[in-house]
């Protein structure tokens, strides 16, 4: 668990990951209580702040604060940091991914769509998922992936052709692909973030604003991949509040 707290305290001051590896530098050793094991339930996500050992969703918890109580590095002891080990992802596209970790495994994205599975206390590779997109897709900023949410033993991931993809967490084999609509339309959508477990839904979002795209939120079930709802953040015919700046 060493290589964890770095990476928590990495993401905290704001480090980008760099383009093409991604480094833990650890020079202390996790004291307290043993982080939870077993699936990653809603109740262990609903109090994952209770778990500083662990980062089970991409912002730490459900208020977004990305803040780790871990304190074994501070003004005094950061000085005394040292690699301990380094993922080369192979990969020339910069990484914007934060990674999650539970029960000793980070699982991390790497650009286009691509998952790991790492030992985080040695950097040893367990297994690795990728999804292959088209030879195109309108990103506006690189090919990047920002991360995965997590619920059970299954890891989920949106991508660049506008795909929500769920991987085994143990295998790294998926499970189901959802399409989120035509990443062609409008100029050209992608869903580059990161999704949100909540309950047991999947919620997701897209890009594509530059482009002068419809923007909306989906809500997936976490087992079939079937689509429950969608609300749309520019209202549709039929929908409230349609055409309140008509003729605008």
């Amino acid at each position: 668990m060493r290589a964890v707290r770095s990476e928590m305290r990495m993401r905290k001051w704001g480090v980008r990951l760099g383009a093409m590896v991604f480094a833990a530098a650890v020079a202390f050793t996790l004291k307290g209580q043993a982080p939870t094991q077993g699936p990653v339930t809603s109740e262990r996500l609903l109090k994952a702040a209770d778990e500083p050992g662990n980062w089970l969703m991409y912002s730490h918890s459900y208020n977004s604060w990305r803040y780790s109580s871990l304190d074994q590095i501070n003004a005094q002891t950061v000085k005394n940091l040292h690699v301990k080990w380094i993922f080369q992802g192979r990969h020339v596209e910069k990484f914007e991914t934060t990674p999650l970790v539970a029960n000793g495994i980070m699982y991390l994205t790497r650009p286009e769509n691509a998952i790991y599975a790492l030992d985080a206390a040695t950097g040893r590779q367990l297994w690795s998922y990728e999804y292959h997109n088209p030879a195109r897709t309108y990103n506006c900023c690189g090919k990047v992936n920002r991360g995965l949410a997590m619920l059970g033993n299954t890891l989920f991931m949106n991508t660049l052709d506008m795909h929500v993809v769920a991987v085994d967490a143990r295998s790294g084999h998926e499970i189901w692909k959802t399409e989120m609509g035509d990443y062609t339309a409008a100029g050209g959508y992608a869903a580059p973030g990161a999704p949100l477990v909540v309950g047991d839904k999947l919620i997701v979002g897209m890009a594509g604003g530059e482009h002068g795209v419809n923007g909306f939120l989906d809500a997936y079930d976490t087992k079939t991949g079937k689509r429950l709802w969608r609300f749309n953040t520019i209202p549709q015919p039929g929908e409230p509040n349609f055409g309140t700046w008509a003729g605008d």
